[in-house]
């Protein structure tokens, strides 16, 4: 019984060891150039996308990422007429490096970007897109790196075919893009160091904002640094179905002058809307001071 005892004990302890080996030699983050077409035509935009995939414990950052982090991107070694536009980002996810909060990914995220070949590109041949993608991937350390990423397409005057590897990805991420709704109004007012922003629905097509139920998980996101990302965000319900958040003013701000709006993303983990899934709004209303 004993010698069972250590038996089991000692096989615990290999387990542990081979688990923590595994995770110590999991790659931070793989990126992948991907393409939602099989083929491209002369002049017509196409998208290709940065695949990340995330090693276990892991994340990478927004566009703004936050007091921490660095986000993702790509300098293009593309053909001669050849223009990529910027990454268009789908909505972020609150992120922890170490214990401070910041605005990235957990998941695996495509990061489209619309590409557009020259009018005159010869039929027949193959193009080569090609890049070498930035990023910083973080758990409780930041690993920062680079990978170079390419792919090949043929050029076809036939409409391009859609990728089935990667077009229901591409599908997914532009689900995720915040949205405009003309059912829900913000406002925003500086009180010192706190930014009261108030959101309140507009008709019956709003779902109403129910915090008794403890089921809402309502996050503000800023675009442009004006709001600490590490504070708390205070948030209660309204009578008339909407909410309000108390957010904290960033101590540093590298922006030339003070902005004139709120610019971020506010989303909520149920949804704004009864009968559209609608989880993420762009926002940017009048900062009054």
């Amino acid at each position: 019984m004993v010698v069972r005892t250590i038996q089991q004990i000692l096989i615990t302890l290999l387990l542990g060891f081979v688990a923590r080996d595994a995770l110590a030699s999991e790659e931070p983050l793989k990126v992948v150039l991907v393409s939602e077409v099989r083929s491209i035509q002369p002049g017509k935009p196409f998208y290709v996308g940065l695949h990340l995939k995330h090693g276990v414990g892991y994340h990478t950052y927004w566009k703004f990422p936050g007091i921490v982090g660095v986000p993702t991107g790509i300098v293009w070694s593309l053909p001669p007429g050849f223009v990529a536009g910027e990454i268009e980002w789908p909505e972020p996810e609150s992120v922890l490096m170490f214990k401070i909060k910041a605005q990235g990914f957990e998941r695996d995220v495509l990061l489209p970007i619309r590409v557009t070949p020259p009018a005159d590109l010869k039929l027949g041949q193959n193009i080569r897109l090609s890049g070498k993608s930035s990023w910083m991937s973080c758990a409780k350390t930041c690993h920062p790196g680079f990978t170079d990423v390419s792919l090949q397409l043929p050029v076809k005057d036939a409409e391009p075919e859609a990728d089935s590897r990667w077009q229901s990805v591409f599908a997914q991420e532009r689900d995720r893009f915040p949205r405009q709704v003309a059912s829900w109004k913000f406002s925003a007012e500086e009180r010192g160091q706190t930014v009261v922003l108030t959101a309140s629905p507009t008709d019956g097509a709003a779902r109403k904002f129910q915090l008794e139920t403890n089921s809402e998980s309502v996050s503000f996101f800023t675009e442009d640094g004006w709001i600490d990302t590490d504070k708390p965000q205070i948030t209660r319900s309204n009578a008339d179905g909407g909410l309000t958040m108390e957010l904290t003013r960033s101590d540093v701000y590298l922006g030339k002058a003070p902005p004139t709006v709120l610019r971020g993303v506010l989303k909520n983990s149920k949804g704004w809307l009864l009968k559209e899934e609608v989880k993420s709004f762009a926002i940017s209303p009048e900062l009054k001071r």
